[in-house]
């Protein structure tokens, strides 16, 4: 049971910080189906943080500079919805599915030429963090308690104040549901939807890099993030775009997720003889059925996907 309840926290903290970047963008009027392609850069980013870091770096600057490199490489990877969605009204679904398809092939790319550079004969897409990753660790009476969940508790809260309690949350609200009425009243609707996505690249970021550190000691950047990007929006969608709820979602979708990795643990579970494989696809059906059965009821926001020409009314 401590085993179910530290995956499903991990996994849990991934799909709340993906989907509150998400939530972000699509407030602000943009649509990102490219977050998927934000956390494998996220990931790479923090990643290569760790595995160029001298061993000697204490535990706290270890954490901090990794979660600041993987905030860093998801919002300059997000730039490119942004610039091309913004600025050139680009259609925004293609754009993103180009991001998910770009991302995973660059990433891997760009670690094999490192590897490559490194050791001739090395040409995996593999990034090894062993050590670096027992700083974000801490074993409380058998549960291994990673600071990646405060953060995500931390940053859950940061985003419900952020967008409920704050003029600029307000401001990108409205962008995201009447940008016309947002700039008759000097709301600059395009920077408004460029911090939108911003935001959603630095919470993107930050979940790919708990992703791949959440069991594992290294990552091979050919698997990409196992479709997380896609759970994240269903977990948004599900949420109805508004922060608490979205961790409700989060719960639940990370319950399923957690499923596959402990379910020989439970005698129950494991005296149904179901394979592996049907407890790893658990989240990905639940979302296809939540969606089916929620999408008449989801309010989106009125403006999202529709690029904002300042010269119509």
């Amino acid at each position: 049971m401590i085993l179910l309840l530290q995956y499903m926290l991990i996994f849990a903290s991934v799909l709340l910080l993906v989907a509150l970047g998400g939530c972000f963008s699509e407030r602000s009027g943009v649509i990102n189906i490219g977050l998927e392609g934000i956390m494998v850069f996220g990931a790479l980013g923090g990643a290569l943080t760790m595995k160029y870091l001298p061993e000697a770096t204490t535990p706290w600057l270890l954490i901090l500079l990794v979660v600041l490199s993987a905030m860093l490489v998801g919002m300059l990877y997000s730039l490119l919805l942004a610039v091309a969605a913004i600025n050139f009204k680009a259609d925004q679904t293609l754009i993103g599915t180009a991001m998910n398809l770009l991302g995973t092939a660059a990433a891997t790319v760009m670690v094999k030429a490192i590897n490559t550079a490194e050791n001739p004969d090395n040409v995996s897409s593999t990034i090894q963090y062993i050590n670096a990753k027992k700083a974000f660790i801490v074993n409380i009476g058998g549960f291994e308690f990673n600071w990646f969940m405060l953060l995500a508790l931390i940053l859950l809260i940061i985003s419900y104040v952020l967008l409920n309690k704050t003029k600029f949350g307000l401001r990108l609200q409205a962008c995201g549901e009447h940008p016309q009425a947002a700039d008759s009243v000097g709301i600059n609707v395009y920077k408004m939807r460029y911090a939108g996505v911003m935001i959603s690249g630095i919470l993107g970021g930050i979940g790919g890099l708990v992703y791949i550190t959440a069991g594992v000691s290294e990552w091979k950047f050919e698997n990409g993030v196992a479709g997380f990007g896609f759970l994240a929006l269903a977990v948004m969608i599900f949420g109805q775009w508004k922060p608490l709820r979205i961790a409700l979602a989060a719960l639940l979708f990370g319950l399923f997720r957690s499923l596959s990795n402990v379910y020989t643990g439970f005698d129950f579970l494991s005296s149904l003889n179901i394979p592996s494989n049907v407890y790893n696809m658990l989240p990905y059906i639940i979302s296809l059925a939540v969606l089916a059965f929620t999408s008449k009821s989801s309010r989106a926001p009125k403006a999202e996907g529709i690029p904002y020409d300042k010269g119509s009314r």
